[in-house]
């Protein structure tokens, strides 16, 4: 029995399966990740692209502040203005950062603060401005007041000058970008799953018409009967210029097919049909007419023994055929429809009639009754519901053995519809033949039971025919039920076989 848990892992592992999604799901996916690409790729060219602008521009900018440094010369123990040589030339900016070495140690090393005044490096960042190359490439390092752009250089008189800027303001533009980019791709993706979620669903919805076509078709009770296979799908989905009209052109093609196959079948089943009622119809006035002359001559004519043997085969046979044409003449009169005469019917009061009746011709058999105590009333047609029980109760009497038990329930089910069981603990049907049980002219293979149940319901084909059943009892108890509204089931196994009616509280229509 599944649990709530392993049903949870079917469907997660159902949702992470891209296959099972629903087709303008998956579109929309795709162009979403589509969209996705795209703008990263877009981002991560603008963002190189205006690094690399900035970069040249901050190495103009630094070039032209080293140039200033070196002009100032070396530095001299007082400046009137309190700054260090090299920044009080024209031009160096705030965070400017100038530094002399000198033999291999800082002689001197400062930037330009926020308020005009030359502030100075730690030892750190002294030991960083040591190690770089004096080969004039500008280099990016992180100092402990900020990441810096510098440049090393030789002097004139063989010092080497240290120029650096800032790169926080590099960094905020580049910063800035980003952000400006994410932002406009998420709105970019929100329109576009929104538009692309409406725009495919507005491109769907057509072969969604074509799917609720073919569900409707496919709900139509094509197996019998006149069938209206009217349904079509509309002219405006089934132009061939789209592929989505193609299909429901197709689709219009392949129901005009059908429906002339239908008609056809249905034209044929109502010949046949009008043939076995008029052929029943005209057989019986010459098969009353050999049985009538039979009972004649059995009464008035001297007879061998062997003769009034052959006459009596004679008689017999004549009624069992007169018992096929009156049966085939009742399905013809179901088939077509014709009304039922409808009344209050007892099932119980059935039940007991057609068991009684049964004891009689069987007295070999063990019949019972399970009947409730208020009467089971249903509105039938009180003949054909007769014919029903005594059908069901004739095919356990031809088809087990004797001292079969064969017991007959009539109930009331919780919504009110009436169940009548019979049910025999006889050999049972063989497992192949039960979904052709209400067949018509369908009997079971006698070659596939066991000797021991040759006369039994499992192998009966010759008893059966020895007691003139015509293999339509079956199909009359369904076409009577179904007439009712009603539904008949059999379950078999080896020791039980249950057929089960159910009739309908309304009455049926007339």
């Amino acid at each position: 029995m599944p649990t709530l848990s392993g049903e949870i892992r079917k469907d997660r592992r159902r949702w992470l399966d891209p296959s099972t999604w629903h087709l303008r799901t998956r579109l929309v996916l795709v162009a979403m990740a589509l969209l996705v690409a795209i703008c990263g790729a877009i981002g991560l060219f603008s963002y190189a692209s205006m690094d690399s602008f900035l970069t040249r521009q901050l190495d103009e900018r630094l070039g032209q502040a080293s140039r200033l440094s070196n002009e100032a010369g070396r530095p001299r123990p007082s400046n009137p203005s309190g700054r260090q040589d090299g920044f009080e030339g024209p031009g160096q900016g705030v965070g400017t950062l100038i530094a002399r070495i000198d033999n291999g140690n800082v002689s001197s090393a400062g930037f330009l603060a926020k308020d005009a005044t030359v502030a100075s490096l730690s030892p750190e960042d002294n030991q960083i401005l040591l190690a770089l190359q004096h080969d004039g490439t500008p280099v990016d390092r992180a100092l402990s007041t900020g990441s810096y752009r510098l440049v090393a250089v030789e002097a004139v008189d063989r010092d080497v000058v240290v120029t650096g800027l800032p790169l926080n303001e590099k960094q905020n533009t580049l910063s800035s970008l980003v952000w400006t980019m994410v932002i406009v791709s998420m709105g970019g993706l929100v329109l576009i799953g929104l538009a692309g979620t409406v725009l495919i669903r507005r491109t769907m919805k057509p072969l969604e018409q074509l799917s609720e076509v073919a569900t409707q078709v496919s709900q139509l009770p094509l197996d019998a009967g006149e069938v209206a296979l009217a349904v079509r799908v509309p002219p405006s989905n089934a132009h061939p210029g789209t592929e989505v009209g193609s299909v429901g052109h197709a689709l219009n093609l392949m129901l005009d097919n059908v429906s002339k196959a239908l008609e056809a079948r249905q034209q044929s089943e109502t010949k046949v049909r009008q043939f076995v009622a008029d052929a029943s119809h005209e057989l019986r006035t010459p098969l009353t007419a050999i049985r009538g002359y039979t009972e004649l001559m059995r009464m008035t004519e001297d007879f061998t023994p062997d003769g009034k043997k052959s006459l009596a085969r004679v008689q017999s046979q004549s009624e069992r055929m007169t018992t096929l044409v009156e049966d085939l003449l009742l399905l013809a009169r179901l088939d077509e429809g014709q009304p039922l005469k409808i009344s209050d019917v007892d099932l119980t009061q059935l039940a007991v009639e057609t068991v009684s009746d049964e004891k009689v011709m069987a007295p070999d058999r063990i019949w019972q009754l399970e009947l409730p105590e208020e009467p089971v009333v249903v509105r039938g047609d009180a003949k054909q519901l007769h014919q029903v029980l005594a059908n069901l109760l004739s095919n356990a009497r031809k088809h087990t053995e004797p001292g079969t038990t064969v017991v007959t329930g009539v109930m009331r089910s919780a919504d009110g519809s009436a169940v009548v069981t019979v049910t025999d603990n006889g050999a049972g049907i063989p497992p192949e033949f039960v979904d052709r049980v209400f067949a018509r002219f369908a009997r079971a293979d006698a070659a596939r039971t066991s000797p021991a149940g040759s006369a039994a319901r499992s192998g009966a084909a010759g008893t059966a025919a020895a007691e003139g059943t015509s293999g339509l009892g079956l199909s009359i108890v369904q076409s009577i039920v179904e007439a009712h509204g009603g539904t008949v089931e059999v379950n078999s196994r080896p020791g039980r076989t249950e057929f089960a009616l159910r009739l309908p509280v309304e009455s049926p229509d007339a």
